[in-house]
């Protein structure tokens, strides 16, 4: 897979005219969840509500706080939980924030392909 990136705003669902600046993240279709800076969130006024425990390629287990907040890339937008990123911490699009936004991952154009509409 190659790696590619995309600017990723997350905004306050209580308050939508408070929002993050956009934000640099690799879309990482191996992550659950999206993973955006602490500061910024906070400063959005997005809040902590539960933290959760990953386990890291080396095997390291870390514990992150998680919220909600909508997401949007490249014209896209859907809502999702997000994880508090601290210091050291990738900035990521995961895959549920894909699979909200209803696109496919094409990994050799580097961009996002509309899927098909959703069945009922």
């Amino acid at each position: 897979m190659s790696k590619f990136m995309v600017n990723l705003t997350a905004i306050n669902p209580k308050e939508e005219h408070r929002s993050t600046p956009p934000v640099e993240v690799m879309v990482d279709t191996g992550s659950e969840l999206s993973w955006m800076p602490r500061q910024l969130l906070l400063n959005a006024g997005i809040t902590s509500k539960y933290k959760e425990r990953f386990e890291m390629a080396n095997k390291q287990i870390i514990e992150r706080d998680i919220g909600y907040a909508i997401l949007t890339a490249e014209g896209y937008t859907t809502i999702d939980e997000v994880v508090f990123a601290e210091e050291n911490d990738m900035s990521l699009l995961g895959v549920r924030t894909i699979e909200g936004f209803s696109v496919m991952v094409d990994n050799i154009g580097h961009r996002f392909v509309a899927a098909t509409a959703r069945t009922v």
